[in-house]
């Protein structure tokens, strides 16, 4: 009785660890494929999870914020989906690239051509953004998941710093501080000329002290050799009238 007891108090915290741990990997979220620095350009997925067990996903609608305007939005193809990408005027024009923007999409749909998202898969959506804005350290997206059995579920909810996630939370994208890549390679790019230059330096000072030095070399060994040949000549001379003396006498 007592092991009964216990393995059905078991089934029970099991049961409630998995519906408690379930909204953490189930809503639909976005992530960026590398990072999404504010002020640049970023490729971001829209992770879209299948949540039920008896319909397929057949379309997903993410909505774009409308008070951080993206000029440029380009969804990829995924192979299996119908992509329609929704532009809106906006209500006060942008300036990117030195061009004024008035308007900017507002919406992507994706909707299956086939099976759609099956339960127990997941399918991402990527999509290239930018310029990334510079004055908020997030952006967020609402989407619209429907099922195959016409079941819709809206995950438009903006999570609260310090409070707990919502049931249906809205993807967010969190951004972060640009880097001056730039600088830091016009540093490096002379830090590494500069080297290069010492190193050139070094190498001609090397080769104009071993050309001095060969040089200084082969001319003692000339002017050795010429005095060896000079004495040589002497001797021979001397020699030789030693011993004219000595048949004279």
């Amino acid at each position: 009785m007592q092991v009964s007891r216990i393995a059905a108090a078991g089934a029970v915290a099991g049961a409630a660890v998995l519906a408690l741990s379930a909204p953490a990997f189930a809503h639909v979220t976005v992530q960026p494929e590398g990072e999404a620095a504010k002020g640049g350009y970023a490729v971001v997925d829209f992770k879209v999870p299948n949540e039920r067990d008896d319909a397929s996903t057949t379309k997903v609608e993410v909505s774009f914020p409308g008070d951080h305007p993206l000029a440029s939005v380009m969804p990829q193809p995924v192979q299996g989906w119908d992509i329609k990408v929704t532009r809106s005027t906006l209500d006060k024009p942008i300036e990117s690239h030195g061009r004024k923007i008035t308007e900017a999409v507002s919406k992507v749909t994706w909707t299956a051509d086939g099976d759609g998202i099956e339960p127990g898969f997941f399918q991402k959506f990527p999509v290239s953004v930018g310029a990334l804005p510079e004055d908020t350290d997030q952006l967020v997206f609402k989407a619209v998941q429907t099922y195959s059995n016409k079941e819709v579920v809206r995950w438009i909810e903006v999570p609260q710093d310090g409070q707990e996630e919502p049931e249906s939370p809205a993807p967010v994208l969190e951004l972060s501080e640009a880097e001056d890549d730039h600088a830091h390679g016009a540093s490096d790019a002379s830090s590494e000329e500069a080297t290069d230059a010492s190193d050139d330096t070094e190498r001609a000072a090397g080769t104009s002290a071993s050309g001095s030095s060969s040089d200084t070399t082969d001319t003692t060994a000339r002017v050795l050799g010429i005095v060896g040949i000079v004495v040589g000549a002497a001797g021979v001379a001397y020699g030789v009238l030693a011993g004219r003396r000595r048949g004279t006498a």
